[in-house]
């Protein structure tokens, strides 16, 4: 497990080196994330097209998320968050201008190889530099930035779009990618940064991931039933919305109720888990995001489920960061960004899974099949966590955590 930092730093000291990049990349992220396949669709792609485009982000995320820890080992956090803005800038500046279809494509796979590699140095950094005690209210707080960015983003996108054109949306996210960038240049100097290099060179990423291949296959599975969960809600509920017959100014609605919910209650999640241990957002977030999948099939007025969409909502809320805090719980202090991206690969894979089930079920079976079998898939999982999560996270401290 990663070793308590020497000399740690108070994690709210942070807030604007760490959280302020997050924000502002977030805010960007879901200013353009609902407009990429409309993007292709100008640019002459087919819906199935179009589809694949928008998917290219995701793989993107997947491709890079190795080679972001391995870059992170060699040059640190602290340059490669910095370079990782650049490179997201350079990716959607490119989309807000060219006119092919390909170099848009291109253009979409790198944006996504530029988010692994910032979203690895921020959950490596915060891993190193916060105190045990404060470990996950720091990561739940991230993960909380994250939604509120995402949250802001599309009214920010919809209003560049009817003033201007789609091009002013990329070219908004761009401009936060760097903003964001700039602001990660103030990060303090991790505790580990002064020490002298070791002698021996380090292990390769493949090494690292073989010689903690127990906890990937334990723990870092149920990482991935998680992303599947929180991956499926996102897809599920407006399409069962839609097939009760309502339009999407109804599901835009019931989706950002369900939004305001999950924003509500990071911190709250982060406090539970340093007081009383992770499983203890960990296991109620999957039975309540699997009772949520269950119940959904038996809702078609607005008022039914737009409950059900907010108590799912409360089930991703509260559980917050517990895929990062886990993760800097499991990591070995030695090779923690190497293990940290075979750790993300875990969650973006089930990112990437979750609604390919949907997609899967539905060829053969109505929706109402897909979301009994993702709440199978998410009590399973929450099963799973039950008896391997207590084997590797650290316990609470028995005296009380520090408030922070």
């Amino acid at each position: 497990m990663t070793a308590e930092p020497s000399a740690p730093i108070h994690w709210r000291s942070l807030l604007v080196p760490v959280y302020g990049p997050t924000t502002l990349i977030s805010i960007g992220t879901g200013a353009i994330v609902p407009l990429i396949a409309l993007s292709a669709l100008d640019l002459g792609a087919t819906v199935p097209q179009a589809a694949v485009v928008a998917a290219l982000l995701g793989f993107g995320q997947l491709a890079g998320d190795l080679p972001a820890g391995a870059l992170a080992q060699r040059f640190g956090e602290k340059r490669i968050l910095f370079a990782a803005c650049l490179v997201d800038a350079a990716a959607l500046f490119v989309g807000a201008v060219t006119g092919s279809l390909a170099v848009f494509s291109a253009a979409v796979f790198v944006w996504g190889l530029a988010t692994a590699v910032f979203g690895l140095a921020r959950h490596a950094y915060l891993a190193e530099a916060v105190a045990t005690h404060y470990r996950a209210r720091a990561l739940s707080t991230l993960g909380g930035t994250f939604r509120i960015g995402l949250f802001i983003g599309p009214f920010a996108g919809a209003f560049l779009v009817d003033q201007f054109a789609l091009g002013a949306a990329y070219a908004f996210a761009g401009s936060m990618s760097l903003a964001g960038g700039l602001l990660g240049l103030t990060l303090p100097r991790l505790p580990a940064d002064g020490r002298a290099a070791p002698a021996a060179p380090r292990r390769g990423t493949w090494s690292v991931l073989v010689a903690h291949r127990r906890a990937l296959a334990t723990v870092g599975v149920g990482i991935l039933l998680i992303s599947v969960a929180r991956a499926t809600r996102q897809s599920i509920v407006p399409l069962w919305a839609e097939s009760q017959g309502h339009d999407a100014t109804t599901t835009s609605l019931i989706f950002g109720a369900a939004a305001a919910v999950d924003m509500l209650l990071f911190y709250p999640g982060g406090a539970i888990m340093d007081r009383f241990g992770r499983l203890w957002v960990a296991l109620p977030a999957m039975v309540v995001l699997g009772t949520g999948f269950l119940i959904l099939p038996l809702t078609a007025s607005v008022a039914t489920i737009g409950l059900v969409a907010c108590l799912m909502g409360l089930g991703n809320g509260i559980s917050a960061g517990i895929v990062l805090t886990l993760g800097a719980d499991v990591a070995p202090s030695e090779d923690r960004r190497q293990f940290l991206g075979g750790w993300r690969l875990c969650a973006d894979l089930g990112n990437v899974a979750g609604p390919g089930i949907i997609s899967l079920v539905t060829l053969a079976f109505p929706l109402s099949a897909a979301a009994v079998a993702l709440g199978a898939v998410s009590w399973l999982g929450a099963g799973w966590l039950a008896k391997w999560v207590p084997r590797y996270s650290p316990k609470p401290p028995r005296e009380r955590a520090p408030v922070g």
